[in-house]
């Protein structure tokens, strides 16, 4: 199963992060999908992105409160206590560390990182 992190800042001005589980409940839409689902959360669109082998963006924090899904390749988020996650194809990162030193994207191996950014709406 795909891992879900969320980055989020402390009141140590330090961004942290968390495996968080998602509260999953059955469903039967109108088409006949079903299985399990999230709640549906309001977002403002989508971007898709390609990251090449060895990008690295340095300390930063998120722009805004956003999702970035991991479709392809390889990446890592480190947070200024040193722990890292690494983050494989389906895994999700919610972005909520808008302020302080924010965290460190590397893309790591030989293949480009291919992902989707999902802006969430204000609340």
């Amino acid at each position: 199963m795909p891992k879900i992190w969320r980055v989020y800042s402390g009141p140590d001005g330090q961004s942290h992060l968390a495996e968080v589980p998602l509260a999953m409940k059955p469903f039967v839409d109108v088409e006949g999908a079903h299985g399990d689902s999230t709640s549906m959360q309001p977002a403002t669109g989508i971007t898709f992105r390609v990251s090449p082998p060895g990008y690295v963006l340095a300390w930063h924090c998120a722009p805004r409160r956003q999702y970035s899904i991991s479709l392809s390749g390889t990446a890592e988020i480190e947070v200024g206590d040193g722990t890292v996650a690494r983050l494989g194809p389906g895994d999700v990162v919610l972005a909520e560390d808008l302020t302080g030193q924010g965290h460190v994207t590397r893309v790591v191996g030989d293949q480009p990182r291919f992902y989707a950014i999902v802006p969430l709406a204000e609340d």
